[in-house]
């Protein structure tokens, strides 16, 4: 917040000082010096000195605001009586008294010591001359007038500024106050962004991880109740695979609510990792997986998209295509690398699917600069087409992964 001046500021600016003390000197003391040059021996040297000891305590004040011995009054009150001193041995010092104005106003805060102590000055000036010359008509028309004239403009230009000034101060400090809100509601708004993001984020991964190992749970689980009389070895093997899965789930679990780190996908080539998660596909569902994974070298970010576009990918050929054949192709492009995904199953209307997954892949591939496009038709299959350039920034929350690839991307409950 911007504050008031205190009274060891002795003055607004450094600029403000610089006028000040230049106008005195060559306004007033230089012009007072010179009358006195003039004047008789006694007069010269006790003006002189008069002269000299304000100007010393003038620089004392200001160069030494913390000192307790003169203080701006006491320095205001001892101006006040040299210009007294002055006036009663030249006979008048209106023209200094006017030229000394300001310091009244900028040694003090307050409109009504300002007042009372340039008042003070003025009485002085005018009974210093008085006392010297009588009530004659010259020095009426001169010192007494001129006199009387400066303090009461000094006095009406002293309120103005005054008055101006605290204006300006609470101008500022509105100012200041309504920067002070707008910049607490921008954090606040940030932080519900944050928290808006992290929410999305979270949902993101326990939709890619937790709830696609749930829904592959109850379909092996309902597999292999089925076939324990027909196919036993069939429904052990859906089992191991239950097993398996729940215990990656758990792993993702841990990971997600920072109780393991956040290592990603575990260490290996990005084939080599979709191809354990295809291989676990075939054996859940029996379906023919065709592959054709180059190997590419990628970052652990883009190795994570790539990981989840797959899985959420083969959740919905499992849980909506109908499909017997999927093919899955991972190229080195001039421009990055690109993830191909195909089925030959009944197919979607792209337009009017308002599944959580496909907008989870548009979003994590967005973070990397990259690109998703879903091509389908109803009876005709569908292709997704991941895209990820070379330049991969790095997200500001980077998504989290499991420790090993898991086949929960073998199910979803709704259509992506």
């Amino acid at each position: 917040m911007i504050q008031r001046p205190q009274p060891n500021d002795r003055f607004p600016t450094p600029r403000f000082h610089l006028w000040n003390t230049v106008s005195w000197v060559l306004l007033g003391l230089f012009p007072t010096v010179i009358a006195v040059l003039d004047a008789q021996e006694v007069k010269k040297y006790w003006s002189l000195g008069l002269l000299a000891l304000i100007s010393a305590a003038y620089a004392a004040v200001f160069k030494l605001p913390g000192n307790r011995v003169l203080r701006p009054e006491v320095f205001l009150v001892a101006l006040a009586l040299t210009l007294g001193g002055i006036s009663y041995l030249l006979g008048g010092s209106a023209a200094l008294y006017i030229v000394s104005l300001p310091h009244f106003w900028a040694f003090t805060r307050t409109p009504r010591p300002a007042i009372v102590l340039s008042g003070l000055g003025a009485a002085a000036t005018v009974f210093g001359g008085t006392l010297r010359q009588g009530w004659s008509p010259q020095f009426l028309t001169g010192n007494v007038v001129f006199t009387v004239i400066g303090y009461a403009a000094g006095v009406a230009l002293g309120l103005w500024l005054h008055r101006f000034v605290g204006q300006s101060d609470e101008r500022a400090q509105r100012l200041t106050a309504e920067l002070e809100e707008a910049q607490r509601k921008l954090v606040e708004a940030y932080q519900r962004q944050g928290a808006a993001a992290e929410r999305e984020r979270m949902a993101r991964e326990i939709h890619d991880t937790l709830a696609q190992g749930f829904a592959s749970i109850i379909v092996l689980a309902e597999a292999a109740r089925t076939g324990l009389t027909e196919d036993p070895a069939r429904s052990d093997e859906q089992l191991v695979s239950i097993v398996q899965t729940a215990r990656e789930n758990f792993a993702e679990a841990r990971v997600l609510v920072g109780a393991a780190p956040q290592n990603g996908v575990t260490a290996g080539p990005v084939a080599a990792t979709l191809q354990r998660t295809l291989d676990r596909f075939v054996q859940d569902t029996g379906l023919t997986v065709a592959a054709e994974l180059a190997d590419v070298e990628c970052d652990q970010t883009t190795r994570i998209a790539l990981l989840r576009c797959t899985q959420e990918s083969l959740a919905n050929v499992r849980k909506h295509a109908g499909a017997t054949t999927v093919g899955v192709v991972l190229t080195r492009q001039p421009y990055g690398v690109e993830l191909e995904i195909t089925d030959d199953g009944r197919g979607f209307l792209v337009e009017e699917s308002k599944g959580f997954g496909l907008v989870g892949m548009r979003k994590r591939l967005a973070e990397l600069d990259g690109d998703l496009t879903v091509t389908s038709s109803l009876g005709d299959g569908t292709r997704i087409l991941a895209t990820i350039p070379d330049y991969t920034p790095t997200p500001t929350t980077p998504p989290t992964a499991s420790p090993s690839p898991s086949p929960s991307s073998t199910s979803t409950s709704s259509q992506d």
